[in-house]
């Protein structure tokens, strides 16, 4: 008995519970944290929502407008002008608000076109220092680099677009959905044509008190016969006249009652041109038929696919560096893209192209493809109001674009009041027209000779007209003595003007590109802007030239030059070049997703992207 109670007093032990398994414990961990997510993700959703729903309570609501004034010039324009059009002095909106009010006594602003020149001035312009108004045959900017890409359908349309009116919205300005046709400096009129509400065309004027030229360009022809049945890319409109032919092109070629002769000729593609346009678009077509048509069409439509790439000089992106031509070149051939370099076309038929090819020996042979779809990709032309600008002004003698200078000021134009950008516009590259002008800054003894002294005062004016001269002036004493033909240690009015020509002829013109247009309006939004701030002081002051005092002239420095090749890019830096396949890829998207003219292009550019990639390009015919 005593044993037992002493048992029974003893502490008993206690058991350890058995370790959980090492796959139960990562289970709970995993079940853990996966509920943490789904429970974060639905607070994120619920967030999301309930913000959505805060905006749209208010935003969607009564909004009355009662009585809006509106000036008696607006409803009832006056005429006037050399034609005795309707002269738009007021616009609508120009005393609908006090902002509105004050802005119609600013000097007047108006903007002809609607690219990358004209939008990068409204975004650079100040507020409340100009009345604006944009003058445009379409109501949205461009993003014209992805417009191969919105040809087969890699991204949307209006993932491209931008309205104008969210763009001048920020400077309360205005736009006139029209087109310039023609202009009356004497008067500071521009002739517009509109449409009336009847969808007849009809002309108006309107007043300015600095213009703004920045229509940019058309399609260089040639003088090649049979352009109209030519596709070109320059347009929205353009995009969508390309995607619908090449869905229509592979429907067709479908049919059981489409003959194999017919089916290859309606899956051959050509394209006129081995600039940036033409490669990229050859690119497009050759990633559609590899990533989408292949999958969706029948096997034999994929396998009679030809892409054919016409190039006039001997490498395709000649303006790029030697080794990313080769690097494209190298790449199209892999992919079976056919290359012809050396070529010309010489006419385009319904059905077929014809080109010529000279061979090394000089002779010259004609070739023809069968197609039934051609890019023309070769080149600009002079804009029909640009065109008619430079008729209207006689020391306008460049064939392609009108002449400014380094300013930007349109040439033979009244000082200050027209500028020209962009496409429409290049840069003076010749000083000879200022060789009296030079020599009499220059020539302080007034002997009619330049010495080295006076010569050195003579490049720095000379740098400051032709700013793209500097690279070719910088080695002065050696100029000099080049050209003292006469060995007197003095340079005469004749050796001056050789010197001159010849420095105009080695200075390489801005090419007609996005990032020009660009910075130019940059530059000219600046200017403008430091124009409305010291303008009073300036003309207090007695001084002549406002532009040049304000600021400098226009220098243009080169960013690179890039191109999508097909899941590959190239970049051309200058001094660097780089090329690859998908890194360089995502690196050219990145590049033009920051280039973006709003946040609500880069997000509907993201989602398509994003959409080609999971579920691939649209077909659909619209």
């Amino acid at each position: 008995t005593e044993r037992a109670s002493q048992a029974n007093t003893q502490p008993s032990i206690p058991i350890e519970p058995r370790p959980r398994s090492r796959l139960l414990r990562r289970s709970l961990q995993v079940a853990k944290y996966t509920s943490y997510f789904v429970l974060s993700a639905t607070v994120g959703v619920l967030a999301i929502g309930a913000g959505f729903f805060i905006h749209d309570a208010f935003t969607y609501t009564d909004r009355h407008v009662d009585r809006v004034p509106v000036s008696p010039l607006a409803l009832h324009p006056e005429r006037g002008g050399p034609k005795n059009l309707p002269v738009v002095e007021a616009l609508l909106a120009d005393e609908e608000d006090e902002e509105a009010k004050k802005l119609s006594e600013k000097p007047k602003l108006v903007i002809v076109g609607g690219g990358w020149g004209s939008v990068a001035t409204l975004q650079t312009l100040a507020q409340g220092e100009y009345h604006v108004t944009v003058v445009a045959p379409e109501n949205f900017t461009t993003f014209t680099p992805l417009l191969p890409s919105a040809a087969v359908g890699t991204v949307q349309f209006r993932s491209l677009i931008e309205p104008l009116r969210k763009i001048i919205a920020r400077l309360h300005g205005q736009m006139i959905y029209g087109k310039a046709m023609d202009l009356v400096m004497s008067e500071r009129l521009l002739e517009v044509e509109v449409l009336d509400a009847s969808g007849h065309p009809q002309r108006i004027y309107v007043p300015y008190d600095k213009l703004i030229i920045a229509c940019g360009s058309v399609s260089s022809t040639h003088g090649v016969p049979g352009l109209e049945h030519c596709f070109q890319l320059k347009s929205i409109s353009d995009a969508q006249a390309i995607r619908r032919r090449i869905i229509n092109n592979f429907e067709t070629a479908s049919l059981p009652t489409t003959s194999p002769e017919e089916r290859m000729r309606l899956l051959s593609f050509v394209v006129c041109g081995g600039g940036p346009t033409g490669v990229e678009t050859a690119a497009e077509i050759h990633d559609l038929c590899q990533e989408d048509i292949i999958n969706y069409y029948p096997k034999i439509c994929r396998e009679d696919v030809s892409i054919h790439l016409i190039q006039s000089r001997e490498h395709i992106l000649n303006t790029y560096s030697e080794a990313i031509s080769n690097f494209a070149e190298d790449k199209f051939r892999r992919e079976n893209v056919d290359l012809i370099t050396s070529a010309r076309v010489s006419a385009v038929f319904p059905d077929h192209v014809v080109y010529t090819i000279k061979d090394a020996d000089g002779k010259i042979t004609t070739h023809e493809i069968e197609n039934n779809f051609v890019l023309w990709s070769t080149g600009i032309a002079m804009n029909p109001f640009a065109e008619r600008i430079t008729n209207l002004l006689p020391n306008q003698v460049h064939k392609k674009a009108i002449v400014v200078d380094a300013h930007l000021r349109v040439k033979g134009a009244p000082l200050g009041e027209v500028y020209a950008l962009g496409d429409c516009a290049t840069i003076e590259t010749s000083a000879v027209d200022y060789l009296l002008e030079l020599v009499d800054e220059a020539d302080k003894d007034k002997n009619g000779k330049i010495d080295y002294d006076e010569f050195e005062i003579m490049v720095q004016r000379i740098k400051q007209r032709i700013p793209m001269s500097e690279s070719h002036l910088d080695k002065v004493r050696t100029l000099f003595n080049r050209y003292d033909s006469d060995a007197d240690n003095s340079l005469n009015l004749n050796e001056l003007c050789k010197l001159l020509e010849e420095l105009g002829n080695h200075i390489t013109a801005l090419p007609p590109t996005a990032q020009v247009a660009s910075q130019q309006g940059k530059y000219l939004g600046r200017k403008l802007n430091k124009l409305a701030a010291r303008r009073e002081v300036l003309e207090a002051n007695f001084v002549k030239d406002l532009d040049e005092a304000v600021l400098g002239p226009f220098r243009y420095r080169h960013l690179g030059s890039l191109a999508y090749i097909g899941n590959a890019a190239v970049f051309d830096l200058g001094n660097l070049s780089f090329m690859g396949g998908l890194f360089a890829m995502y690196a050219w998207r990145g590049v033009y997703w920051n280039e973006q003219v709003s946040a609500r292009t880069r997000a509907l550019l993201m989602i398509d992207w994003i959409i080609r990639g999971v579920w691939g390009r649209d077909l659909s015919i619209l």
